[in-house]
């Protein structure tokens, strides 16, 4: 199992609806509109690398509204409160 951390910027006045189009995405997990450098940020979770860059490359940066996306890969993760 893969899982990605993107950080999306969208065109002024898209966020809502880019938002909402990354909820449909089966690969989107959690996702945040917030302020700062980066407009939404998405947790994706997919079967392998193949399948998770075809997600970013080819379903959420030609979303129309998204400026730019940067995406970090998960190597390591840890949720406070559960067995490793």
């Amino acid at each position: 199992m893969s899982e990605a951390i993107v950080m999306i910027n969208v065109e002024t006045g898209k966020e809502d609806e880019i938002f909402n189009k990354l909820m449909e995405l089966p690969e989107v997990q959690e996702i945040y509109m917030i302020y700062g450098v980066h407009d939404i940020m998405a947790v994706l979770r997919s079967s392998d690398m193949d399948s998770m860059r075809n997600v970013i490359t080819q379903k959420i940066r030609k979303m129309n509204g998204v400026k730019s996306t940067i995406t970090s890969i998960v190597i390591k993760k840890q949720v406070k409160g559960q067995q490793a």
